[in-house]
């Protein structure tokens, strides 16, 4: 994790974090250190514990305990089912929460849940922001995400100075749900590339290229992207234990399928490339990288 990051300067807040997987461990961590006064959340409370051991702050045994007394509270974690599991019930981050704050949700989650908690949060006086984020694991450990906003506008404004501490950018699009459906977009444009970046290196060591080489040559031009910068060379070595797993893609793909569903978009690309993560998955390799993609393909060695 880059521990020397130049944070903006901004009041301390009292904040707080529930869940601390491979996203939100380090973004919860770039908020204490930019300064603020976190408290964190977990199912598994040795991971909480050893957050807490790593950059200090304090941790609770229930969403709900941990979002008292503060301003914001952010979430991270895994599906939409998690998502309701930490926000609503007697023990859920809402019922801990006073009117007048605000809750920001960087689950990849989909745009239903967003507007269903968004309305629940409306009736009791908490304002409720999705913000789905993008750059992956390296980009929550260096903290320069990418994060896509919707919701009220006032409320994204709000929460804009404090998510500096681990984002590079921050864009609201509209109305609640709205964050969501732009990572939808997301998705759909990393799946083609990484699809066609699979199929350009096991083309290009077929035809006895030095991929190294030529990962360098075109990262310069118009065929560059972070997918090629930083998982070429890697697909070349045939190294996937690491980033961002094909179980997740395959997530994330699945909320971008049944959303295409309801407002009638083609999407034949992004489609293809979800059973080509599902041949995968059949083969045991879900907790691989997306990049994986190549191993589908009849590469030289």
């Amino acid at each position: 994790m880059k521990m020397d990051k130049i944070y903006t300067s901004v009041p301390s807040m009292k904040v707080a974090f529930i869940g601390l997987g491979t996203m939100g461990y380090p973004m919860a961590g770039h908020l204490k250190l930019a300064g603020h006064d976190v408290c964190v959340y977990n199912r598994t409370t040795e991971k909480a514990q050893c957050w807490v051991d790593t950059f200090g702050g304090r941790m609770a045994v229930t969403p709900a305990e941990a979002a008292e007394g503060a301003s914001i509270v952010f979430a991270c974690v895994g599906n939409d089912d998690d998502l309701r599991s930490v926000v609503l019930g007697d023990h859920g981050a809402f019922s801990g929460m006073a009117k007048g704050t605000l809750f920001v949700d960087h689950t990849t989650a989909s745009a239903t849940v967003a507007r269903e908690l968004y309305a629940k949060g409306l009736a009791q006086g908490v304002q409720f922001v999705d913000a789905p984020v993008s750059g992956g694991q390296s980009g929550a450990e260096n903290g320069c995400l990418t994060v896509m906003c919707g919701g009220e506008e006032e409320a994204f404004e709000r929460a804009k100075p404090v998510m500096t501490a681990y984002a590079n950018a921050t864009t609201y699009f509209g109305a609640s749900g709205a964050g969501q459906l732009a990572k939808m977009v997301n998705q759909i444009c990393i799946a083609g590339c990484v699809q066609g970046l699979a199929e350009a290196v096991a083309f290009g060591k077929n035809a006895g290229l030095d991929i190294p080489k030529v990962i360098d040559a075109l990262s310069a031009g118009a065929a560059s992207s972070w997918q090629m910068i930083n998982r070429g060379k890697t697909m070349d070595q045939g190294k996937f234990d690491f980033g961002f797993a094909v179980d997740w893609m395959r997530k994330d793909l699945g909320i971008v399928k049944d959303e295409a569903k309801r407002n009638g978009s083609d999407i034949p690309v992004t489609t293809f490339v979800d059973e080509c993560y599902a041949e995968i998955q059949r083969a045991g390799g879900g907790r691989l990288d997306t990049s994986s993609l190549i191993i589908r393909l009849n590469s030289s060695k």
